[in-house]
C-alpha cells in the first residue's frame, strides 16, 4: 500500500456522491510507483483491506458498487477483453501516427491497454488471463467474451504469428478457472531475457523484452523518435532492437503455430466456460484483399476495425496515408460480402482539413452506398511528440482545433449518425501528458452530447439508445426495421425497441448478386452479420426478469430474418458466427459450413 493509494481511497470516500465521470477522473490523478494508473481490481483489493483503518471510514459497499462495479464494461451483454500485439514494422507512414518504440505502431505506452500489454510481455495468453481475472474479481460475468485485438496493422504481421496469437487467446479463455499456464509462460520470457543479457553488448541496448515499464522507459529514452527531426524510422528501429534479437534468441520460433493447432483450441472454445462471442482485428484498407479476408475469417474474426481516417484523397495524400478513397471503397465491398461487421476509425482535424471538410466527409460516410459502416470511432487528431506532424505544427502548417471547433465536429457526428450505427468511442484515450497541444478532456463525448441536447438536436446512434439497466414492459416492445442499401447488398436493421431505447437488434444482409465473389460457400445465401441483445451480461443459461438478456429476442429476430430472406427469394440464411456462438446457432437448426453456419429456409 502506498500513500497515493490511501489518498485516493480517502478522496473516493469524501466525493462518493459526485457523478461517476468525476470519480473516474479522480482515479486517473493517482499513479503506481512505476507511473502507471491503478486498475479497478487493485483499488477494490486495497479498499477491502484498509477500510476502517488508516483514517478510512468503515467499509461502504456503495463505493465498490459505484466505482469498481461500474456496469458499463459488460452493460452491452458481453465482457470486452482488449489485447495488443507486439511492436512490429507497419506499412503505413502517416504523419499523425505516434512512434513509441515500446508499442505497436500508433499506440502509446501510457494508454491503459498498452500498460497491461507491456506488463505481460505482449503475450496473448497472459493478457487475456490477466484481463479476465480483473473483470471477474470486480464481479463481472466473463463467460461471453468479445476479444478485441489491437496493434495497428494486424495483417502486416507474419501469418504464423497471427495464428499463434489467436490460438493463445483461445487457449487462455479455455483454461480460465480450470488451469493457468501463466507462470510457465513468464519463465519462458525470463529465459529469453537472460539469454539476451548474456549477449547484451551485441544488441547495443539493455533490454527489448522487459515487462517493467519504468525500466523500458529508461532504456529506450535515448532511442525514442523525435517527431521534429526523424533520423531513423519506427520500422528501422523496431527491426533492429526487437526483430533481430527475437530471431537470434528463438522468440520468433516460440511465437508461431499451425492452423490445426488453432482449430483445436477453437473447437474447445465452442463449449468452454469462457466463450468468444466476437473477435475483432484492426488493419488498413490497403491490406484488404480476397486472400486476407478469408484468412481473417478463418481465424474466427467477426468484426474488422478499419482505419479509413478520411474520405478526401487530398487529405489522405497530405497525411501520407498510403492509399486513396477508391481503396477504401473496395475494402468495404470485400469485407461486407464476407459478412464482417465494419468498425471504422474516422479522424477529424487532420493536416489539410477543416471543420467544414470534416463535416462533408462524415456525411459522405452514410450518404454514399459504398460506405455506411456499422460502428465508428471518432478520433480528432492529437499532436504527439513522436509524430512527424510535429514538423508541420512547428512550421505553422497545422494546428489543433479550438474547443469550439472540436465541439462543432463532435456534436455533428453524434447527430448525423443513423440509428443502425454505433459510435463506440469519441476522443482517443490518450493520457494528457502525451499530448503536446490540443484537447486533453477525456469526457468530450459527454460535453458534445450536452451541447446537442441544449440545441435540441436528436441523437439516434445505437449507443445513445441502449437499454442498459433500465427495465421495460414486454407488451410495449416493438419490432422495427430500417432498410438501407450498400454497393453490394440491401441491408435490413431489425430492432426491438421500448419507447426510445433499443433492447436487441439483428443486421440482415441480402446480397444484390446471388454469386458471392469473395467466399464461395456464401453464394445464394442471405446473411446475418450480427445479433446483439442488450442488458447487463448474464451467465450462459441465466435469466433475469425485465432485462433484455435471455428474453428470447435473439430467437425472434432470427425467425423474422429467415422469413424476410425467404420472401426475397433466398433458400439459405448464413450467419458469421463467432467460435463461441456456434452451439447457440446449432440449437436453432443452423448447420456447420466451412467458415459459416447455414439455415435452410
Amino acid at each position: 500500500m502506498t500513500d497515493d493509494m490511501l489518498s485516493l481511497l480517502k478522496e473516493l470516500e469524501n466525493k462518493l456522491d459526485q457523478p461517476i465521470e468525476n470519480l473516474l477522473r479522480l482515479i486517473k490523478k493517482y499513479h503506481r510507483p512505476d507511473g502507471s494508473h491503478w486498475n479497478y481490481a487493485s483499488i477494490i483489493e486495497q479498499y477491502k483491506k484498509l477500510a476502517g483503518t488508516n483514517g478510512l471510514k468503515k467499509f461502504n459497499p456503495k463505493l465498490v458498487e459505484k466505482i469498481l462495479m461500474k456496469p458499463v464494461r459488460t452493460i452491452s451483454g458481453v465482457a470486452p477483453v482488449t489485447v495488443l500485439t507486439k511492436p512490429y514494422p507497419c506499412p503505413g507512414k502517416c504523419i499523425f501516427c505516434p512512434n513509441d518504440l515500446r508499442m505497436p505502431k500508433s499506440y502509446l505506452a501510457d494508454e491503459p491497454g498498452a500498460q497491461r500489454a507491456e506488463k505481460n510481455y505482449f503475450d496473448p495468453y497472459l493478457q487475456v488471463t490477466n484481463r479476465l481475472e480483473a473483470l471477474h474479481s470486480m464481479g463481472h460475468q466473463v463467460d461471453k467474451v468479445e476479444l478485441i485485438i489491437l496493434g495497428g496493422t494486424w495483417t502486416a504481421y507474419p501469418e504464423s504469428y497471427q495464428i499463434w496469437f489467436i490460438k493463445e487467446c483461445f487457449r487462455a479463455m479455455n483454461d480460465f478457472q480450470i488451469k493457468n499456464d501463466s507462470e510457465e509462460i513468464v519463465k519462458k520470457y525470463q529465459n529469453f531475457q537472460k539469454k539476451f543479457q548474456e549477449t547484451e553488448k551485441k544488441w547495443q541496448t539493455k533490454t527489448f523484452l522487459s515487462n517493467n515499464a519504468t525500466e523500458n522507459k529508461e532504456n529506450f529514452a535515448k532511442l525514442q523518435i523525435k517527431g521534429e527531426k526523424i533520423e531513423e524510422t519506427y520500422n528501422d528501429l523496431v527491426t533492429k532492437y526487437y526483430l533481430q534479437p527475437e530471431n537470434a534468441l528463438g522468440v520468433v520460433r516460440y511465437q508461431r503455430a499451425t492452423w490445426s493447432e488453432l482449430e483445436a483450441q477453437q473447437l474447445k472454445n465452442e463449449t468452454a466456460m469462457q466463450r468468444s462471442v466476437g473477435l475483432v482485428i484492426e488493419t488498413r484498407p490497403d491490406e484488404i484483399n480476397k486472400e486476407s479476408v478469408k484468412k481473417i475469417r478463418r481465424l474466427g474474426a467477426t468484426k474488422v476495425q478499419l482505419g479509413i481516417q478520411s474520405l478526401d484523397d487530398e487529405i489522405l495524400r497530405k497525411n501520407k496515408r498510403g492509399h486513396n478513397v477508391a481503396v477504401v471503397r473496395k475494402a468495404f465491398a470485400l469485407l461486407r460480402q464476407a459478412g464482417f461487421k465494419l468498425h471504422i476509425h474516422f479522424m477529424a482535424n487532420l493536416y489539410g482539413g477543416s471543420v467544414a471538410k470534416d463535416k462533408r466527409d462524415f456525411a459522405k460516410l452514410f450518404k454514399d452506398q459504398d460506405f455506411r459502416p456499422d460502428e465508428l470511432k471518432i478520433y480528432p487528431c492529437s499532436l504527439i511528440e513522436t509524430a512527424e506532424l510535429m514538423q508541420y505544427y512547428k512550421k505553422g502548417l497545422w494546428k489543433p482545433y479550438s474547443h469550439e471547433e472540436l465541439l462543432k465536429i463532435t456534436a455533428f457526428t453524434l447527430t448525423h449518425t443513423p440509428l443502425y450505427c454505433r459510435i463506440t468511442r469519441m476522443i482517443r484515450d490518450i493520457p494528457s501528458q502525451d499530448i503536446v497541444i490540443g484537447n486533453t478532456k477525456s469526457n468530450f463525448r459527454q460535453i458534445a452530447e450536452d451541447y446537442a441536447k441544449k440545441n435540441k438536436q436528436k441523437m439516434q446512434d445505437i449507443r445513445s439508445r441502449e437499454i442498459r439497466t433500465q427495465s421495460f414492459v414486454m407488451d410495449e416492445v416493438k419490432l422495427q426495421i430500417k432498410n438501407y442499401a450498400t454497393s453490394v447488398s440491401n441491408e435490413k436493421f431489425l430492432q426491438f425497441t421500448y419507447q426510445d431505447k433499443i433492447l436487441a437488434f439483428l443486421r440482415l444482409s441480402l446480397p444484390k448478386q446471388k454469386s458471392n465473389a469473395v467466399i464461395d460457400e456464401l453464394s445464394g445465401s442471405a446473411m446475418i452479420r450480427e445479433i446483439h441483445v442488450y442488458g447487463r451480461s448474464l451467465a450462459i443459461g441465466d435469466k433475469a426478469d425485465e432485462k433484455a438478456q435471455h428474453f428470447g429476442f435473439g430467437k425472434k429476430l432470427i425467425a423474422k430474418a429467415a422469413a424476410i430472406s425467404k420472401a426475397a427469394g433466398f433458400k439459405k440464411l448464413a450467419v458469421i458466427s463467432a467460435i463461441g456462438t456456434k452451439e447457440y446457432y446449432r440449437q436453432r437448426n443452423f448447420k456447420d459450413g466451412e467458415l459459416y453456419q447455414f439455415l435452410e429456409i
